[in-house]
């Protein structure tokens, strides 16, 4: 038929050049092989980037990029006014930085978002032949008329031998018009075998854990894994006052190579500071403990202004310029920059922090505050702060300590713009005290899961919650997700089955290699009950699957992260009664126990530009690929953490990746490099550097972003009045520092189920391993002291009436 012909007039092909690195913009898409397809990225002529005219024959038409758009602000018109014979096309431009990389033997899935006029229009394809050029191929699909968006999909014939790209795009070959926007391209992958169990049947199901033999010898509650493949475990002073009274303040560096632990001197006491990693892969401290509560209850924790840089190489900390203010609990989030943005926390004189802190990559010191946008808002402790794809700020409503901040419990903030918008949805906002909070794989789906929580100040049971939030949405909003399974709880006599709403705060959740989230550890009540209860999470499916447990408790500061191994770590516990758990944790996914892992035999540059398209070598055939940022993890919070997507071509043992050219969604720095098979099992990790933004000529067009929470109809408000704190309770902790020593946290409320009774209180005490406590002072508010003798819960307090 003369539609398929085409006119050499209309096709300048550009010359394939056989450079591998292509520096032009990529899809921010997940697994799309196709650069620029929602048309938003503008091209040197009337044609967006990467996208060219087509046609032949006799006819009248014209080539629009609308507004009217399915995603994003611009689509493609197609549309012919007369016509005696031929056609008009708008296809992928025929060159190497444009037309999709193919395999031949392979087939792909092409997609597209349509409306037309017309009953004469088509999908058609060219193929670039090694011998003979470009040359038509076929067309596949003739589409429907429709007056509203419709998504058409298509498989594509196995490709030809001795193609090595093809180009493709909608044909329009009778009067009227054809509309398009969001293009896909995804490779079909090859049939997939089940896998070989390799471990007894259990392990192949639910993984194993293991206990490993060395414990941990400092009370870390902050995990960085560094991109020298080592683990910094920072404890400062440990949450033990002795330690800080002696000035004793510890870090280690553990080497899961071979189980070892190198004590680091620290020289501050970075008990709850906040951390994230550099560019350059140094670790950046911000603020820490100043000094503990008063025994009289007065004053609580201060956060000093104090910040300091971790250095993998040297493993020695090297002080910065002080932050504006203390931060005691702080958030911090790497920018698309490298800047890094800092929320909360408490000041030196135990009041909350309003300002905002901005460490600039450039400068590599705080900015002072005239340089930094204020709001003047009291974010809370530890608010977990998320990158969104266009530069904003999610605060996922996951907090620490007691109630969240005034609103809806989440909103999003606009650095730029200085203002903050109310997110509505999150259920039971005040109980997600030490929840988790994550941005689900790949961070391309911009979907955020948040799940469990508590409330250290009323102190009721911990909950089952879940709720997720595409924010790509025009208003988005939270919805209900699964509830977390239940596992057993130790109330004081061993584990029992969990019952009723039963949950857990204290939640760690880790992305895994194989595009699951890992969610494990916590406990029920504010520093007491351990929960055991470990599940995976499959986003693809919103579903829970209760796996193999941790065998030790994992409550108030302990940390989970993932290994460039592809096990998963955990470390700590520190209970009410001061006690801390040194055991060390690993655990394998069922991934491990699923026969042989795919190998990455060669990575051709482990110094990677935004844009780029990069080469790997491979053992066997894969089926994805992926960055995942290392983790800086505490107190539940790792807000930095995300999984990137890589849309590969395969062809045979060599896979090339296309890297996202936006630098918000994967912020400058080191990260681990994962190849899984399609059976889910994950390669070792290979340590790549994705550089910043001065990676990007000024001729590069940004990738094409989707048009995401553009329209949230929620409270929107920009900068309060200037004020120099957020009053702050000292017990802030949930702790009555009237008993025991400082590391001992005596519930300020207790569990619902104890009654308000000297004995009931005492026997609730006991049973969580507190032990007869020393009253500080002579206020007893809890009454626990009823013959004032100074120790609570002594013989005489019991038998008063």
């Amino acid at each position: 038929m003369n539609r398929r012909r085409r006119s050499t007039a209309f096709l300048a092909v550009a010359g394939l050049t056989a450079g591998l690195l292509l520096t032009a913009p990529q899809s921010a898409s997940a697994a799309n092989l196709i650069k620029n397809p929602g048309f938003e990225t503008a091209g040197t002529g009337d044609m967006p980037y990467c996208w060219e005219k087509s046609g032949w024959g006799d006819n009248d038409f014209t080539f629009t990029t609308t507004s009217d758009a399915h995603t994003g602000s611009k689509a493609m018109k197609v549309e012919l006014t007369r016509r005696v014979d031929g056609d008009r096309k708008a296809l992928i431009t025929e060159s190497a930085a444009c037309a999709p990389v193919v395999t031949p033997g392979k087939q792909y899935d092409l997609g597209l978002w349509y409306k037309t006029t017309t009953p004469d229009a088509a999908i058609t394809l060219f193929r670039h032949d090694t011998t003979a050029g470009w040359q038509y191929w076929t067309d596949l699909k003739t589409l429907d008329m429709t007056g509203g968006w419709t998504e058409a999909t298509v498989r594509t014939p196995e490709v030809p031998a001795g193609t090595d790209r093809i180009s493709w795009g909608v044909s329009v070959y009778g009067t009227g018009s054809a509309t398009t926007d969001d293009y896909t391209m995804d490779q079909v992958p090859d049939p997939v075998l089940p896998p070989e169990c390799t471990g007894t049947a259990e392990q192949c199901a639910n993984g194993k854990w293991d206990v490993l033999p060395t414990q941990n010898p400092v009370r870390s509650m902050h995990s960085v894994v560094l991109h020298n493949g080592k683990v910094l475990l920072i404890a400062g002073s440990g949450n033990d006052e002795s330690m800080f009274e002696a000035g004793t303040f510890t870090s280690a560096v553990y080497d899961p190579a071979n189980g070892s632990y190198k004590v680091v001197p620290t020289p501050k006491d970075m008990f709850c500071a906040g951390h994230v990693q550099l560019q350059d892969g140094r670790v950046l401290v911000m603020s820490g403990n100043k000094g503990y509560p008063t025994a009289d209850g007065r004053v609580g924790y201060q956060g000093y202004k104090d910040s300091y840089i971790f250095d993998p190489e040297t493993e020695t900390y090297t002080k910065t310029n002080d932050m504006n203010d203390g931060h005691w609990y702080p958030s911090a989030t790497v920018l698309g920059n490298g800047d890094v943005i800092s929320f909360g926390g408490l000041r030196e004189d135990s009041t909350g922090s309003v300002t905002a802190e901005l460490f600039s990559e450039a400068e590599q010191r705080w900015q002072p505050l005239w340089k930094v946008n204020q709001t003047w808002s009291y974010w809370g402790l530890y608010p977990s702060m998320i990158l969104m794809q266009d530069g904003r700020l999610f605060y996922s409503g996951s907090h620490v300590f007691g109630n969240n901040i005034p609103g809806t419990g989440s909103a999003i903030y606009d650095y730029g713009a200085n203002t903050t918008t109310q997110v509505p949805g999150l259920r039971n906002k005040d109980e997600r005290d030490q929840s988790a909070s994550v941005l689900l794989p790949p961070a391309q789906d911009q979907k955020v899961l948040t799940l469990g929580g508590g409330n250290i100040d009323s102190n009721p049971e911990a909950n089952r919650l879940t709720d997720i939030i595409d924010l790509k949405q025009p208003n988005p909003s939270y919805v209900a997700g699964p509830p977390i399974p239940q596992g057993t709880v130790d109330l004081g006599n061993g584990p029992v089955p969990q019952t009723g709403d039963q949950g857990k705060m204290y939640v760690s959740a880790v992305l895994l290699p194989d595009g699951k989230v890992l969610e494990t550890g916590g406990a029920l009540h504010n520093r007491a009950n351990p929960v055991y209860e470990t599940s995976i999470f499959d986003p693809a499916s919103e579903t829970f699957d209760p796996v193999a447990v941790d065998p030790e408790a994992r409550g108030y500061h302990s940390s989970a992260f993932l290994l460039p191994d592809g096990r998963v770590m955990t470390t700590g516990d520190n209970p009410g009664n001061g006690t801390w758990n040194h055991d060390v944790s690993v655990y394998s996914p069922p991934y491990l126990f699923k026969g042989p892992r795919p190998q990455i035999t060669s990575v051709i540059d482990t110094e990677w530009n935004y844009g780029d398209t990069q080469r790997i070598t491979v053992d066997r055939p894969v089926a994805k690929a992926q960055l995942i940022r290392p983790a800086a993890v505490t107190h539940s919070s790792d807000p930095n953490q995300r999984f990137v997507d890589l849309p590969l071509s395969v062809d045979g043992d060599n896979v090339d990746l296309n890297v996202t050219s936006n630098p918000n969604l994967a912020p400058p720095g080191w990260y681990m490099l994962f190849a899984v098979d399609a059976n889910g099992v994950p390669s070792v990790a290979k340590w790549v550097h994705l550089k910043g933004p001065q990676a990007l000529k000024a001729t590069d067009a940004s990738a094409h972003v989707h048009d995401f929470a553009d329209a949230p109809k929620g409270k929107v408000t920009g900068p309060g009045k200037k004020r120099v704190s957020q009053r702050v309770s000292p017990t802030v902790s949930g702790c009555d520092r009237h008993y025991g020593s400082i590391n001992v946290c005596v519930p300020t409320d207790f569990p619902a189920e104890v009654k308000m009774t000297t004995a009931a209180r005492c026997e609730w005490l006991k049973a969580n391993d507190y032990g007869r406590l020393k009253v500080n002072g002579k206020d007893d508010p809890l009454g626990l002291d009823r013959n004032r003798d100074g120790t609570a819960c002594g013989k005489g307090d019991l038998a008063r009436r």
